[in-house]
C-alpha cells in the first residue's frame, strides 16, 4: 500500500485526505492519504523519504522552506514556493500546483486566458497565481494594499505591472479575468474589489472557499460575470498532485463530489 501525506501547521481540518482517498477508492488504487504537524519541513521531507512515502503536499507554513530539502522544477522554483513533493527515486522533487489549480479551474470553466488577467495580492497565492496564469498567456496586472510588493512581484513575472488597490477600477474596466489571491472575505461578508467595477464579460476567481459563495462572487454574479469558486482551484491543485504522483488521470468528478461533501 503506498502511502502520500500532507505536512503543515495546522492540518486537522485539511480537505486534502478526502479528495485524494477518493481518487484511491475510485480508480481502485490501495493507498492511503495522511497528515503531519512536523516542526520543520526539511527533516520532514527528508524522514519520509526514508520511510518509502510516495508523495507529499506541503502547506503553511512550509511551502518556501521545503525548497531547501527539494529539487524544484522551473516553475516551483520562479514562484519560490512547492506544496507538492515527489520521489522518484533520484531525491525529492518539488512542484508548485497552486498555479496549475488556477489555471485549470479557469479553464474548467471556458475561461480563455489570452486576454488581461488582474490578480489582487501579491502574497504567495498571488505569485503562484500570476505565475500560472502569465505561463498561460494572459497579460497580468497585480494589485496589491502595499503597492510597492505588487511593484516587486511584477518586476519577477514576465509582463506583469504592479498597482495599488485604488486602481482597480480603471485596471478592471480592460480585464477580462479577475482573481482574488487575498483572504479577504474568508468567514466574512466583504469584498476587496469594488462592486462597481465589475461587469458583464469578466471571469472571477475567488481563492476564498469559506464561505463558498463570497461577496465577491454574488457581486460578480449581479453584475453578469462569469464565476469561479476557490473549491475549484483547490480541487484542481489536488488534481494535478495525484497526477504527478500516480502518472494517471484523476478522477475530477469524485474528488470534486468528496471536496463539496465536506464544504
Amino acid at each position: 500500500m503506498d502511502v502520500y501525506g500532507l505536512i503543515g501547521n495546522p492540518v486537522e481540518h485539511s480537505l486534502s485526505p478526502p479528495m485524494h482517498e477518493a481518487a484511491y477508492d475510485e480508480l481502485g488504487i490501495e493507498a492511503r492519504y495522511v497528515t503531519f504537524e512536523p516542526e520543520a519541513a526539511a527533516p520532514a521531507i527528508e524522514a519520509a523519504e526514508t520511510l518509502g512515502v510516495a508523495g507529499l503536499n506541503v502547506t503553511i507554513p512550509f511551502k518556501q522552506d521545503a525548497l531547501e530539502a527539494v529539487e524544484p522544477d522551473d516553475l516551483a522554483a520562479r514562484i519560490g514556493a512547492v506544496n507538492t513533493v515527489a520521489f522518484a527515486g533520484n531525491g525529492p522533487v518539488g512542484y508548485n500546483t497552486d498555479a496549475v489549480g488556477a489555471v485549470r479551474a479557469l479553464e474548467a470553466h471556458g475561461v480563455a486566458l489570452d486576454g488581461e488577467a488582474v490578480v489582487v495580492g501579491a502574497g504567495g497565492a498571488g505569485r503562484a497565481v500570476a505565475f500560472g496564469l502569465a505561463d498561460a498567456g494572459a497579460s497580468v496586472r497585480i494589485a496589491n494594499r502595499t503597492v510597492e510588493r505588487a511593484h516587486g512581484l511584477a518586476e519577477a513575472v514576465p509582463g506583469a505591472s504592479g498597482h495599488g488597490l485604488d486602481e482597480l477600477p480603471a485596471l478592471l474596466a480592460e480585464a477580462d479575468v479577475l482573481v482574488n489571491a487575498t483572504s479577504v472575505g474568508m468567514e466574512e461578508d466583504r469584498s476587496p474589489v469594488p462592486a462597481e467595477a465589475l461587469h458583464e464579460g469578466l471571469a472571477v476567481l475567488d481563492a476564498v472557499y469559506t464561505p463558498i459563495k463570497t461577496r465577491l462572487l454574488s457581486d460578480a454574479a449581479a453584475a453578469g460575470a462569469t464565476t469561479v469558486d476557490g473549491a475549484w482551484m483547490l480541487l484542481y491543485q489536488g488534481v494535478e498532485a495525484f497526477e504527478r504522483w500516480t502518472g494517471r488521470d484523476a478522477p475530477v468528478e469524485s474528488m470534486n463530489a468528496a471536496l463539496r461533501a465536506r464544504l
